[in-house]
């Protein structure tokens, strides 16, 4: 006879000012993954809008506020639009590898290197070697670390370009945390490729879905997710699919002149401080 499953205790931090918008306050609720349910148990709080950090799984719970939007993409029915299509084609060189949830100074010193390009007084800013370990290595689910590097001249692996650590789930890929060479100037548009190259990967592999964590209308840091077609939203009534009609109106505020560059970056490997992908 198997032990019953606990149900687990919840928890909600301290308000703290938003990430995202500007003047508002966010707060979040927060459970511990642990035991030997730990996995079915993030992959049913995922189902519902939360995310992990190391051994936590989380979700907004802001008192006056419901901005943060869970996506995910449908990669059984992604449509690649044109620049899409070519930044598959300009980085379809490079060798993906999926290692374990390991750490490893090479990884550490590109995400130094991101860090200080695109986030260099962002909440990660202070991460040292053992807070990179933490967040890469503290999983109590199937985690990999996908690498992505350039080909040399005899085509083995070779330079570091690009890392995003990546949650397997039964219905598709959860993308926890993506760096990359924000600086490789014949290399434009990695962090889309990754993203890219998660949807392709769980299409091959049969998954369904590919979940970029939370959307946020009005915050440009986060306007890059709704680049990708089909995309569905956690709402009261379940996933929906996002019109196309809608989708056509996000993506062109989204491409307004004025936005910054798209940017998939993670959240803060610290706890309980904790943002999204």
């Amino acid at each position: 006879m198997t032990a019953p499953i606990r149900f687990p205790r919840f928890f909600v931090t301290s308000p703290a000012p938003c990430a995202y918008l500007p003047g508002r306050s966010e707060r979040k609720v927060f459970t511990e993954l642990k035991g030997p349910h730990a996995e079915q148990l993030n992959e049913a709080l995922g189902r519902i809008g939360f995310r992990r950090s190391q051994t936590v799984a989380y979700r907004p719970s802001c008192l006056d506020c419901q901005a943060c939007i869970s996506v995910r993409v449908s990669a059984t029915d992604f449509a690649a639009s044109n620049s899409q299509r070519r930044n598959l084609k300009r980085n379809g060189d490079l060798i993906a590898t999926e290692c374990r949830p390991w750490a490893t100074n090479e990884q550490f010193d590109l995400l130094r290197q991101y860090l200080s390009t695109r986030h260099p007084d962002g909440g990660m800013a202070a991460m040292d070697e053992m807070d990179f370990a933490d967040m890469v290595e503290h999983t109590p689910v199937s985690s990999v670390m996908i690498e992505y590097r350039e080909p040399t001249a005899t085509g083995q692996p070779g330079r570091l370009v690009g890392v995003c650590l990546t949650d397997r789930q039964s219905d598709g890929l959860s993308m926890i945390y993506s760096f990359y060479d924000a600086d490789h100037g014949a290399r434009s548009g990695l962090g889309d490729y990754i993203i890219l190259d998660h949807v392709r990967r769980s299409a091959a592999e049969g998954l369904s879905y590919v979940y970029l964590g939370y959307w946020v209308e009005g915050s440009p840091r986060m306007q890059y997710k709704v680049r990708y077609r089909p995309l569905e939203k956690l709402t009261r009534d379940g996933w929906v699919r996002i019109g196309k009609e809608e989708h056509q109106r996000l993506i062109a505020n989204a491409t307004k002149p004025g936005n910054p560059v798209p940017n998939p970056t993670g959240k803060d490997g610290k706890q309980p401080r904790l943002e999204d992908f």
